[in-house]
């Protein structure tokens, strides 16, 4: 019974990222004590962590950077080169600091009068090189060697507006709720109010990857391009979402 209860408790931190002692007494209609009990076993077992009268999952440690770079690179490719056609001359866009989104960079030299705003110095530089005019958003270097998150990056951003974001986390849910861990979590938020139109960018490897907590779902999208197709159900209910279905490539299947 006490596993079962563990197991329960870990799916729905799973889902919800954080959940207090309260909620989950209400929820699963145990006493205090006994939730206490499970979670310090939880803790004991390094699940999850304690505090604030609640619980939240222990994050797994991030795929490391220079692995994300060549993990589904080709289907990344495909996708990048689809979000660059919806690029335009005089944009002004901001760019993530995802691997997926830094692959558009290859696509968008020709451009005319454009801006990237980006948190990425790699992609800075590199569009730099090929003169289109760049803002790199200060910050803490978060993931070595090239890429700056924090309080500051967030708030740097605040002070732009762009034509088009495009960006992409480490999962969304197969019905369109889109998560993503503490890294650049107020930074995308904080774009998405600030950007004309919103491109979320996903490979078929991400789709039901739930990760820290729910970042937003597609009602806050204009365009998801993956090469996942997504149930008319869901589609039905996020009709203002257009889904951009791109082909996987063959040694990606």
């Amino acid at each position: 019974m006490a596993k079962k209860r563990t197991d329960i408790i870990l799916d729905i931190l799973k889902s919800e990222g954080y959940v207090t002692v309260k909620y989950l007494t209400e929820k699963l209609h145990y006493s205090t004590a006994t939730i206490n009990r499970d979670l310090n076993d939880l803790q004991n077992r390094k699940l999850i962590k304690r505090h604030y009268g609640g619980a939240e999952l222990v994050e797994s440690r991030a795929t490391p950077l220079v692995f994300r770079y060549h993990k589904m690179r080709p289907v990344k490719n495909v996708i990048a080169k689809k979000a660059a056609d919806f690029i335009n001359n005089g944009d002004t866009i901001f760019i993530d600091a995802s691997t997926t989104a830094q692959c558009i960079g290859q696509y968008i030299t020709d451009k005319k009068d454009l801006t990237v705003i980006t948190n990425n110095m790699m992609l800075a530089s590199f569009l730099s090189e090929n003169n289109i005019k760049c803002i790199c958003l200060g910050g803490e270097i978060v993931e070595i060697p090239y890429m700056l998150d924090g309080a500051d990056t967030a708030e740097f951003a605040s002070h732009y507006i762009a034509d088009k974001m495009f960006f992409s986390t480490g999962g969304i849910s197969s019905d369109g709720a889109i998560y993503g861990g503490n890294a650049y979590y107020y930074l995308h938020l904080t774009m998405q109010k600030n950007s004309d139109k919103v491109f979320y960018l996903a490979d078929h490897q991400k789709i039901d990857v739930k990760i820290k907590k729910i970042l937003f779902d597609l009602s806050k999208v204009d365009y998801i391009i993956s090469d996942y197709t997504f149930n008319d159900s869901v589609k039905e209910k996020y009709k203002d979402t257009n889904f951009i279905e791109v082909p996987t490539p063959k040694t990606q299947k």
